[in-house]
């Protein structure tokens, strides 16, 4: 069966709205990465002067997908984006837990201070995605990954959560059809794509099973 017909749709994520509490958590990992980008690239630096348009609005669209999970893993977290913003949104759902997993220890010395600055309900874990995800206690309800890989790579990367029916929400550009079709040579997939609140032609690959052809 073709890939049109695992594939639906969807106009756009559910509006979050947050409280002042919350806003200024966003405020402060918006402050940490001013104050950290000119040591470490977090970021691309032509997007930092509007990182709150560019990065923070971007990711807060992701927090109203999938309201029940409570434990969600972003790879390959880099500048945070999306997993601290999902965090600072998620966090008055009790019991609600990030793990924001990264290879570079500089980035993760920054994710660790701006989690703990914010009181954020993260752990941040050093090392290889495949190394980590493979040792995960299980269940975990939504894997995400942001400007890290192109989609079939992140299928090949979130693949141990995947198995055990953990939903994946990958935000992609422009050139999301074209890596819907390339995945698809590959995977076979149920997925639905969600239109950008924030960037035109762009969409969320929301990954609601794959599995290797």
């Amino acid at each position: 069966m073709g890939l049109e017909a695992h594939l639906e749709r969807l106009t756009a994520p559910p509006r979050i709205d947050v409280s002042r509490e919350t806003q200024a958590r966003l405020k402060i990992i918006e402050d940490q990465l001013r104050r950290w980008q000119p040591r470490i690239n977090l970021v691309a630096p032509n997007t930092l002067a509007s990182a709150w348009e560019r990065h923070i609005e971007d990711s807060l669209q992701l927090a109203g997908l999938e309201p029940e999970a409570q434990s969600w893993v972003d790879i390959g977290s880099g500048g945070g984006f999306p997993g601290l913003v999902i965090a600072a949104a998620r966090m008055e759902n009790p019991g609600f837990r990030m793990s924001l997993v990264e290879s570079n220890g500089k980035k993760c010395a920054f994710l660790r201070e701006t989690a703990r600055l914010a009181r954020l309900p993260v752990e941040v874990r050093n090392g290889r995605i495949e190394d980590i995800l493979t040792a995960l206690a299980l269940p975990v309800h939504v894997v995400s990954a942001r400007a890290l890989a192109p989609l079939a790579r992140l299928l090949g990367l979130a693949e141990p959560l995947l198995k055990a029916g953990t939903i994946g929400i990958f935000p992609k550009g422009q050139d999301v059809d074209d890596e819907m079709r390339a995945a698809s040579i590959s995977w076979n997939l149920s997925a639905d794509l969600i239109h950008s609140r924030t960037e035109p032609g762009a969409a969320i690959v929301r990954v609601r099973s794959a599995s290797r052809k």
